[in-house]
């Protein structure tokens, strides 16, 4: 099965106006599923502990790093400018912050931890142009601060989805509030929150074969 294709909005102008070189600092859909990147073993607790510590709007990233047990080592987020998507310019943000927040890994002969990348955004669950943007600066943020490549997430108000894996859920959304076990992973926060049920359904196979 496929992935379905919709497009950016932060894509709409034409072509011929990219950057020089832009267009090639994206991973299509079938070029991330041949990546082999490691599957989440609990990819519902993982995007809920993300959520509930950072409540993501749109055009929102957070990227977190995972010891070898997926416990949760480093997190952080930030808004995207509203500029075309360019993996490069990405992929700086993701390093920046990567930096701040954890020591890099390069001494390593094999990367032990890996990061992954929870992107909130409008639109449903198909892969985007920006996807792909993203996608190219995870991959080569991680190389460049010595960490193993993990999962990209998406949020939008339909619900979550691992792109690549076929997994996702309704809770949690964009907009929504932590819920469940992922309040009790909540770091404090002074504003009230609500518990919120919601069943896990399963998105359709996302793919490229």
């Amino acid at each position: 099965m496929t992935f379905g294709f919709a497009p950016s909005p932060s894509s709409l102008s034409p072509k011929s106006a990219d950057p020089a070189g832009r267009l090639g600092r994206t991973l299509e859909p079938a070029e991330w599923a041949s990546a082999g990147i490691p599957l989440l073993r609990n990819p519902r607790e993982v995007v809920s502990g993300l959520h509930a510590r950072h409540l993501p709007g749109p055009s929102t990233a957070v990227v977190a790093v995972l010891d070898t047990e997926e416990r949760l080592t480093a997190s952080a987020s930030f808004a995207r400018r509203s500029t075309p998507a360019d993996g490069w310019e990405l992929r700086n943000a993701l390093l920046a912050h990567l930096r701040r927040v954890v020591p890099h890994d390069l001494r390593r002969r094999t990367p032990v931890r890996t990061a992954v990348l929870l992107y909130c955004r409008d639109g449903d669950e198909r892969w985007t142009e920006e996807d792909g943007a993203w996608m190219w600066g995870l991959r080569d943020a991680c190389t460049l601060h010595g960490l193993r490549c993990g999962a990209y997430i998406t949020l939008t108000r339909g619900g979550w989805q691992v792109l690549g894996e076929g997994r996702g859920g309704r809770r949690p959304f964009a907009g929504s509030r932590p819920s469940g076990l992922a309040e009790s992973l909540a770091e404090p926060d002074p504003a009230p929150q609500r518990t919120g049920g919601g069943a896990a359904a399963a998105l359709r196979r996302a793919a490229a074969r």
